[in-house]
């Protein structure tokens, strides 16, 4: 059965070319960008995706109801909105995006996996890897028949904003911004007013953007153990992730998966929150 021989977190362009036509296989733009980069993701997927694939916005896939971006909706809007694409919970499913940097794609991934979907991978260097190895693109689209979904939250997965500041006391687990080292040592703005820069304090920095190589796939397992260690994370012990609004710390948990790390989580308010807080403590420069 295809949902259970599928290679997890990530998957080839090669295996998903071989497996795309398979019953019980779902493909899914996840992409999304910052304002800045002056993309429009919808757009780019309705002139050219991986044929077959559905659009995922992550922004209608988040909780609407909060203040802050992109982060984990109840368990019944994220069911209801991902059994509207098509996918249900027996489909094996592939994410992908168009950023070249695993930037969206990972966030898509870490959601259906806390909600309890196991059966799900990114492909290996997006869009951009999967053009480069000459498969075919189009601009068909063809709506899938709603399925049913069933999503259970694993809390665990998540931190708020009072579990990582006790953890400031405590230590008991590392947190590791995956936020440029530029936004992390508060030498560069943040792109969204009102929040402040620097990291929370104790926090390491590993930047999305260093896990991947031009062609957008990720780094070699040595690779990505020496930018881990030269950050000063133990791959043993627990790891939140953060970043700016809960989407590229997925890149890093990500990658810490495929490195075997076992205990991940996100701090889903990540830094838009905690920099937009007069109440929480901020350091600047290097991780110390």
């Amino acid at each position: 059965m295809l949902s259970r021989s599928l290679p997890t977190p990530l998957v080839s362009t090669a295996w998903l070319a071989e497996h795309l036509a398979t019953p019980g296989l779902k493909v899914v733009d996840a992409s999304t960008y910052l304002a800045s980069a002056g993309r429009n993701a919808r757009a780019e997927y309705d002139a050219q995706h991986i044929p077959g694939a559905v659009f995922a916005d992550i922004d209608w896939l988040s909780d609407e109801t909060s203040a802050l971006p992109h982060t984990i909706p109840r368990a019944a809007q994220f069911a209801e909105r991902i059994g509207s694409l098509g996918i249900s919970s027996d489909d094996a499913v592939v994410v992908y995006d168009g950023s070249g940097q695993n930037f969206s794609a990972p966030r898509l991934w870490f959601m259906l996996r806390a909600f309890g979907h196991a059966r799900v991978a990114v492909l290996d260097g997006g869009l951009r890897r999967w053009m480069l190895d000459g498969h075919s693109v189009t601009a068909d689209v063809t709506p899938l028949a709603p399925a049913p979904f069933t999503a259970r939250l694993d809390a665990a997965r998540l931190r708020d904003a009072a579990a990582v500041f006790a953890n400031i006391g405590t230590g008991g687990e590392q947190v590791v911004d995956a936020r440029s080292a530029g936004r992390f040592e508060g030498t560069e703005p943040e792109p969204r007013a009102g929040v402040r820069g620097g990291h929370i304090p104790g926090s390491r920095n590993i930047p999305y953007a260093r896990l991947v190589r031009e062609d957008g796939t990720l780094r070699p397992d040595a690779e990505l153990r020496a930018i881990v260690h030269e950050a000063g994370v133990d791959l043993t012990r627990p790891v939140v992730c953060s970043c700016g609004s809960g989407v590229t710390a997925c890149a890093v948990i990500l990658a810490l998966d495929v490195l075997g790390a076992t205990h991940t989580a996100v701090y889903d308010g990540s830094w838009t929150e905690w920099g937009g807080r007069s109440d929480t403590p901020v350091e600047t420069g290097p991780a110390r």
